[in-house]
C-alpha cells in the first residue's frame, strides 16, 4: 500500500469517527430529560360505617427543592376536595402524610396523593409535580 493510499484510508477513518460521534451526540440531545419520582398511597379495600380507618401516602420528586404531599377525597365521582398535607421536607427526603378517616355511611369514596414541589419552606404558590392513581375502598 501506498502512503497516499494509507493517507486517504485514514481520513475516512477519521471522518467516519467524527461522523458517528456527532451523531450520537445529537440521538442523546433528542431524548427529553425527566425528573425522578414517585407517590405511593395505601388505604384499607374495605371498612365498615362508622368505623375509623387511615389513609397514608410517602412521595417525592427531584424537580423541586422543597416537597409536600397533600391528601385528596371524593365520594360518587364528585370533585376532589384536599383532607390534610404533611409538613415540608427538602429533596432526597420522603414527603410523608396521613390521615384518619370515618366512614359515615356506605359507598365507595377514593383518595389520591398529590406532591407538590415549592421554591422555598413557606412558598405559597405550589407546583403539582405527581399524582398517584386514586385508591378506593368499600364502605359497608
Amino acid at each position: 500500500m501506498s502512503r497516499t493510499k494509507k493517507t486517504a484510508v485514514a481520513r475516512v477513518g477519521r471522518a467516519a469517527v467524527i461522523g458517528a460521534t456527532g451523531l450520537a451526540s445529537v440521538a442523546l440531545a433528542a431524548v427529553p430529560a425527566s425528573a425522578k419520582g414517585n407517590v405511593d398511597i395505601t388505604a384499607p379495600r374495605t371498612a365498615h360505617v362508622g368505623t375509623a380507618f387511615t389513609v397514608a401516602a410517602h412521595g417525592g420528586d427531584d424537580a423541586a427543592r422543597y416537597l409536600r404531599v397533600c391528601l385528596e377525597g371524593r365520594e360518587d365521582g364528585a370533585a376532589w376536595h384536599g383532607l390534610n398535607c404533611g409538613a415540608v421536607t427538602e429533596t432526597g427526603a420522603d414527603a410523608r402524610v396521613h390521615v384518619r378517616v370515618r366512614a359515615t355511611h356506605a359507598g365507595v369514596p377514593e383518595y389520591r396523593a398529590v406532591v407538590y414541589g415549592l421554591t422555598g419552606p413557606h412558598d405559597r404558590h405550589p407546583v403539582r409535580e405527581r399524582t398517584s392513581d386514586p385508591v378506593a375502598v368499600h364502605v359497608r
